[in-house]
């Protein structure tokens, strides 16, 4: 069964980067929209990070603290970089000698980077979680999760959270990395490659899992606090029927919003996650949130502003329907997504409209756009990061 549902989600993950679905006849990439740019994003610089993501579907994404930026590619190269000018502070090489003629084997680093206080946290699909000093890159820990660590690790109250391949939610003492406690979330016999990191607020951890549920968890104890299914496995085909949550829920105003692939947005109660309201919409993004508007790529790439208050749409912009979007992030007043041909998307908050377009990288884009002050940081899969202004 493993091996079926590590084809499976192979496959899976080549429709959702490919852009289209399993009637390949019918869904097409749409062309680039035509933009007159209002301004013109600036290029502060651009640093390459060994060899990226290559083709495999990883939303490796960097992370800033202070004047540092933090990147890595699949195979453990991680760099920090001075965020003005782009000087190289640091390099580190988590891959691994092996045999006689100096070869490497990978690290396959995919969960992203966490960097908090005098640490930098990486996890990885050999079931690892890795802790650097993070003024010198050198190696502090390594840990032995349950699973491939496909999620961010989030760290919070001496903890390190990572939320495994295999349905484990796990917390790591942040000094040593000795396992604290595990919770099982459960995951069905197909699922969409990726998981839902934690989002954490009151002392509790909650967490999206891949058979559509939303849990709360607490943190000092690692014990359920409650569980609620936001979706249901529906449809007469096993993609169909597919309803992970695989973003990051967000917790604004005592609600928690969270979403499933197949499935639906939800409002819920923080302290008993009771849904408050419900939306047919899927997606496997993670959202932004500002004031009482939610901003959503939908898994059909079309983006919408909802009404955070009862999800009532208020814009939604579909011209960049099948572009593989990136999940969406708020910069300096703007909406902006990445998409698969490489290209950054600019929009008002408040309509929808197209306010700029830049081409990054060919390679293609697949991780969030990150804000770092008042820059913004972009990941190409080539594993080329740029350093934007407006």
């Amino acid at each position: 069964m493993q091996l079926r549902k590590t084809l499976l989600v192979g496959l899976v993950a080549s429709v959702l980067l490919a852009g289209c679905s399993m009637e390949q006849d019918t869904v097409t990439m749409s062309p680039l929209p035509e933009v007159v740019n209002q301004f013109n994003p600036h290029v502060v610089w651009d640093k390459s990070v060994g060899n990226g993501v290559g083709q495999f579907y990883s939303h490796l994404s960097p992370t800033w603290q202070g004047s540092t930026v933090y990147a890595a590619d699949r195979n453990g190269k991680i760099k920090a970089f001075e965020i003005d000018s782009g000087k190289e502070l640091w390099s580190t090489d988590l891959s691994e000698n092996i045999g006689f003629f100096s070869s490497r084997m990978p690290a396959l680093l995919s969960g992203g980077l966490t960097v908090a206080g005098d640490r930098l946290y990486v996890g990885t699909e050999k079931a690892k979680i890795i802790a650097l000093d993070a003024t010198t890159g050198k190696v502090e820990w390594t840990s032995q999760v349950a699973g491939e660590a496909l999620s961010r690790p989030v760290v919070s109250d001496g903890l390190v959270l990572v939320h495994t391949g295999n349905g484990m939610l796990q917390a790591l003492n942040q000094n040593d990395g000795a396992i604290v406690w595990s919770v099982n979330l459960g995951t069905p016999a197909l699922s969409v490659r990726g998981e839902s990191a934690p989002a954490v607020a009151y002392g509790a951890a909650v967490v999206g899992s891949d058979n559509g549920r939303v849990s709360a968890v607490l943190l000092s104890q690692g014990q359920m606090i409650w569980q609620e299914n936001i979706s249901q496995a529906t449809g007469t085909t096993e993609i169909s029927r597919l309803n992970d949550v695989d973003m990051t829920p967000v917790i604004s105003d005592n609600a928690i919003y969270a979403i499933a692939y197949n499935g639906n947005l939800v409002a819920m109660d923080m302290r008993t996650g009771q849904i408050i309201w419900k939306r047919d919409l899927g997606s496997v993004n993670d959202m932004a949130v500002a004031g009482d508007n939610i901003f959503v790529v939908d898994q059909n790439d079309h983006i919408l502003s909802l009404r955070k208050s009862d999800g009532i749409t208020i814009w939604s912009q579909n011209k960049l329907a099948h572009r593989n979007l990136t999940a969406p992030e708020i910069y300096n007043g703007y909406l902006v997504a990445g998409d698969g041909e490489g290209y950054l998307h600019w929009l008002n908050m408040a309509d929808g409209k197209f306010m700029a377009q830049n081409k990054v990288n060919s390679s293609g884009l697949l991780s969030r756009p990150v804000v770092a002050g008042d820059k913004l940081m972009v990941q190409a899969k080539d594993g080329t990061v740029y350093l934007y202004t407006r």
